[in-house]
Parts: structure tokens; C-alpha cells; sequence
């Protein structure tokens, strides 16, 4: 399966790139910068450049059979570059991806994304532009999945986790949130549905059943 990950340069875009190529997927990473292609082709994926807050990205999404969202504005950017990334650069993906009749689209959310004031106070425009983002694929005809981790370590995976359309706040290392992202593209229970996720005691693949 041909397989764009936008923000393939982020810390959880690279686990991504990582393990579709370890599951023998074709992985093709979306990056801003020449200078991040280097890093794409060491992991196994395809650089594309592109910018996700420009209209038109169908270029990088032409001939791709799933279609991820990792991007972030990150934790230094204004209000105004989150709007930016997270909610309009999701959502430009989201249309290019659908008016190529393109299917499947893996959206990383966050916890609470849903309803911000279940968050941190100052996450919460963050989560405000997160779930407006989610929302908006609701209404599209993409087999898609929406994702929303609670807090990310760098911890090593266990591949156990604990799945709901709302959970307790908890933390998650991003090594099981991309496996998690993976494993959505193909587990038809998956698609159409948004979910919170955290560790937990179930193999990811049982959990996403339990949807």
C-alpha cells in the first residue's frame, strides 16, 4: 500500500515511516524542508515536498492509496500558525485526498480534541483547532480514522493499549500510537470512527475490534 505521512519529520511521523516499511507498505513522507529529505530515505520512505497550509497539495497526494496526518505546528508557534497546521493544513490534506478518490485518511488528533475543556487550559486552542479538524472529516465520504493519544513519551512500545470514544487522561509512548495509525488502515472496524487511546492491556489489534 502507497502510504503519505504528512509531517514525516516529526518524532511520531518518523515511527510511522519507520514500521510501514517494516510491514512492507511503500511509505512516502511529506516534508517542508530539502534538508529533511535525507532523513525520509534512512527511514525507507519517498521525500515529497510539500506544504500542507498551501491550497493545493493533490500533487503530493496523487497516487497514494491511505493517506496520514501527523503534522504540528508545535509547542513554540503562535495561535495563528495552529489554525495554520492543525486545522487548515488537515482539512487541505483531507480535501485533496477526497477529490482524488482516495480513501482511506488517518487523522492524529489528541485527547480531549473533542472537547477542550476536558484538557489543559492552555491546550485549549490547540484542541479547539485539533477537533474543528476532525469534525470536518466527518463530513467527507474518506473511510477515516481519528486518532486522539493522550499524553506521548518516548518510551518503547508495548503494543498494548486501551481504546474508547473517551478514556482517562494517561500517556502513550508514539511508538504505539503509529502502530496504532497502521493497523487502522486495514481493520475495516477502525474506519469511521474517532477514538481515545491510551496504555493499556490489549494487543492494538483486539482493541481496534472493540470499536
Amino acid at each position: 500500500m502507497k502510504v503519505l505521512v504528512a509531517g514525516a519529520n516529526g518524532h511520531t511521523g518518523r515511527l510511522l515511516i519507520q514500521y510501514l516499511k517494516e510491514d512492507g507498505h511503500e511509505p512516502f513522507g511529506l516534508i517542508r524542508k530539502e534538508e529533511q529529505k535525507a532523513k525520509i530515505e534512512e527511514l525507507g520512505g519517498t521525500p515529497i515536498l510539500a506544504d500542507v497550509t498551501q491550497q493545493d497539495v493533490g500533487y503530493a497526494v496523487k497516487g497514494m492509496d491511505a493517506v496520514m496526518f501527523a503534522a504540528g505546528s508545535g509547542s513554540s508557534t503562535g495561535p495563528e500558525q495552529t489554525e495554520a497546521v492543525d486545522r487548515d493544513g488537515a482539512i487541505n490534506l483531507a480535501k485533496a485526498t477526497e477529490n482524488l478518490g482516495i480513501k482511506k485518511f488517518v487523522m492524529l488528533s489528541a485527547i480531549a480534541a473533542g472537547d477542550p475543556s476536558r484538557g489543559p487550559e492552555e491546550l485549549g486552542h490547540y484542541l479547539k483547532m485539533k477537533g474543528e479538524a476532525d469534525e470536518y472529516l466527518k463530513t467527507t465520504e474518506l473511510d477515516y480514522t481519528v486518532v486522539r493519544p493522550g499524553g506521548l513519551t518516548h518510551e518503547e512500545g508495548t503494543s498494548k493499549i486501551q481504546v474508547g470514544e473517551t478514556v482517562d487522561r494517561g500517556t502513550i509512548p508514539r511508538a504505539d500510537v503509529a502502530k496504532t495509525m497502521i493497523a487502522a488502515l486495514q481493520e475495516q472496524n477502525a474506519y469511521h470512527k474517532t477514538f481515545e487511546l491510551i496504555s493499556g492491556d490489549t494487543q492494538i489489534e483486539e482493541a481496534l475490534k472493540t470499536l
